[in-house]
């Protein structure tokens, strides 16, 4: 495996996968009516396309969606596994058919998506390693809509650090750049800030020249963020 990440807990994958069922296919649905529930087997399967380093990802939220449905999950490629450049065969779902058809769209986006993010996050890492770098790669808090959590699950099985959830920072908080001016103003809202949010938690700041990093590092940020300057 690339990485590990805890995935979400059971009730808010149940209410993920409900919310996605939902949107995908409002009742009535003419189709799935019509096949009923009769048992059947389906095969999700990894097209590859030539490519290669793919990361799989995203199981939990797949096996809530067709737990909702009614369906089973047996995988045949684990999660954090590479995924090879053929064809492969990386699941099986069992099921009343109807189940199986209302599932298998919103299944397969999911899991397209964060093996998207997982194998991207994995190249990320990979390129900062073999360039002899041993920081940290993270992830930002612009996500899709909706799908941050199966998005920032995905950053973790690829290897990356989630970082941001939110904008407290995962429980620290943050002053962009678009906030701070690097003089007395940028200096008295940061004060602000760390007087309104606690004693308890970190302050970053984002800046996006040297001069606005060392102002925040005078003021008393915990972390500085460096916003789209060059390595130099």
């Amino acid at each position: 495996a690339r990485g590990w990440a805890p995935p979400p807990p059971p009730h808010r994958l149940r209410s993920l996968a409900r919310s996605w069922l939902d949107e995908d296919a409002p009742w009535p649905d003419a189709a799935v009516a019509t096949v009923g529930d009769s048992a059947v087997r389906a095969q999700l399967l990894s097209k590859g396309k030539g490519d290669s380093g793919g990361v799989l990802a995203g199981a939990p939220f797949a096996e809530a969606v067709f737990g909702v449905s009614g369906c089973r999950l047996s995988w045949r490629v684990p999660e954090g596994a590479a995924l090879p450049p053929e064809r492969v065969l990386v699941a099986e779902v069992e099921g009343p058919a109807a189940g199986v058809l209302a599932g298998e769209r919103v299944a397969l986006n999911i899991l397209g998506r964060c093996s998207g993010v997982a194998s991207m996050a994995a190249r990320a890492v990979g390129v900062a390693r073999a360039q002899g770098w041993a920081g940290v790669v993270a992830g930002t808090r612009k996500t899709t809509p909706g799908f941050r959590l199966a998005e920032k699950y995905a950053l973790g099985v690829g290897g990356a650090d989630p970082h941001r959830g939110d904008t407290l920072e995962l429980g620290a908080l943050l002053v962009e750049d678009r906030n701070f001016w690097g003089d007395s103003g940028g200096t008295a809202m940061i004060l602000g800030v760390r007087q309104a949010g606690g004693f308890t938690r970190r302050l970053g700041v984002e800046c996006s020249s040297a001069d606005e990093a060392l102002a925040a590092a005078g003021a008393g940020a915990d972390i500085v963020l460096l916003d789209n300057l060059a390595p130099q």
